[in-house]
């Protein structure tokens, strides 16, 4: 008997009661009213739906008995990039090769979407939500979800769960798939430590920046407190301090780290306190709450830094640049693994930087409209490159907090943090 015998009696009541129409080109299914499940879009399948209670889209060609899923975070799958790089990834495979493809927004939890996943047969599971236990060590008893399917590969991000206190692989049908988003961040932090001494060569007057003579500040809004996230604020600092270091300056450095992912207003609200406070920029890496902060940037004449994909043009003249962190690089570098027999040999660690292409700060061609001294500006970003060089050659270190690495104050005597 299947172990999830509850979820699909849920399911087949929930398809009574569904009106789900799909058509060819990607357009929206539409469904009936049912509470507390909204439908994503569904490309035309000839598969049953799936027995699960969780938010779903489908991408398959036929003929293929390979099955796919991506599990969002709490963004969703239209969010600023992190889910949706992926999500449009896996799909575009699914049309080009011929696999079946799922997309899940859960509803009820993130283990309980990667157990209906495996319970249902699916080969390979993204799993983008910051939540492993039950996964790789289990919960109220169970054993871990990766033991109880060993036949199918999972792959997690922004950590490395999978590992016993003595190094070791606990299991090898988990990958874990690390973002070294310290390389750009550092570079985010420095460009903008030399942009602010700049401004006005830079800007003119059409911005409300604060004076240098005033105050020297700088903002960071996270959405939680995990390694995923500090190591970017981290890093921040680091690129900041450099800067300071290198114009004798020093920096106030405001940050929260519990803002969550999805309410814009909350965004918007703490990135008013940050400006309140003398900070010219606000980088944000929490979500959709970053939208709330690209808006209050354009509202006070100040800038934003956004993450996970290009969001230069979100509010043109306003965002910095973006901290790009790109899912989609090794979501297809696993999807193909997996599909040409070679899963088994890649590393049950992953990790993607700067000279990969999968994390990086944009060309920062939108704010360049807004420059009026292009020898200034072409100067600034000459050092920045510099320094991204220097990262990819191996001789400029940076904070890794993924890695493990600790934050000491006491490294970065430029910036005050608060």
């Amino acid at each position: 008997m299947r172990k999830r015998t509850i979820l699909s009696v849920l399911s087949l009541l929930l398809v009574l009661v569904m009106a789900l129409t799909a058509c060819n080109g990607g357009s929206e299914a539409t469904t009936a009213p049912v509470p507390d499940v909204t439908e994503a879009p569904v490309a035309e399948t000839d598969e049953p739906e799936a027995e699960t209670d969780e938010t779903e889209a489908e991408a398959e060609q036929p003929g293929s008995d390979t099955r796919i899923a991506v599990i969002c975070s709490a963004a969703g799958q239209n969010d600023s990039g992190y889910n949706k790089a992926i999500v449009e990834k896996v799909n575009a495979l699914a049309a080009e090769k011929g696999f079946h493809a799922q997309i899940v927004e859960p509803t009820s939890g993130v283990p309980n979407a990667i157990e209906t996943m495996a319970e249902d047969g699916y080969n390979l599971i993204f799993s983008m939500e910051y939540d492993f236990e039950a996964l790789v060590n289990g919960v109220g008893g169970a054993k871990p979800l990766a033991e109880q399917y060993p036949d199918t590969t999972f792959v997690v991000f922004n950590d490395n769960p999978n590992l016993t206190e003595d190094g070791e692989v606990k299991h090898a049908n988990v990958i874990s798939v690390l973002f070294n988003i310290n390389e750009p961040s550092y570079l985010a932090g420095y460009l903008y430590g030399h942009m602010n001494e700049e401004m006005d060569t830079l800007f003119g007057d059409t911005y409300k920046f604060v004076s240098t003579d005033t105050a020297r500040a700088a903002g960071f809004i996270g959405g939680t407190n995990s390694a995923g996230i500090v190591v970017t604020s981290y890093a921040f600092i680091q690129g900041l301090n450099d800067a300071a270091e290198e114009l004798d300056v020093e920096y106030e450095f405001y940050q929260k780290l519990d803002a969550g992912f999805s309410d814009s207003a909350e965004g918007s609200t703490v990135a008013g306190t940050f400006y309140d406070q003398n900070a010219n920029i606000v980088f944000a890496v929490a979500g959709t709450v970053g939208d709330g902060v690209t808006s209050k940037a354009k509202e006070v004449g100040r800038l934003a830094i956004q993450v996970d994909a290009d969001l230069d043009d979100q509010q043109p003249g306003h965002v910095l640049t973006s901290v790009l962190k790109l899912t989609d690089v090794p979501g297809e570098t696993i999807v193909n693994a997996y599909l040409d027999g070679t899963i088994d040999e890649l590393d049950r660690l992953q990790t993607f930087g700067v000279a990969s292409g999968a994390t990086d700060i944009t060309d920062m061609s939108v704010i360049s409209e807004f420059i009026e001294d292009e020898a200034a500006w072409t100067a600034l970003r000459e050092k920045t490159d510099a320094k991204k060089q220097a990262i990819i050659d191996g001789t400029l270190e940076i904070i890794d907090a993924q890695a493990g690495d600790t934050f000491e104050a006491a490294d970065y005597p430029n910036v005050n943090v608060n």
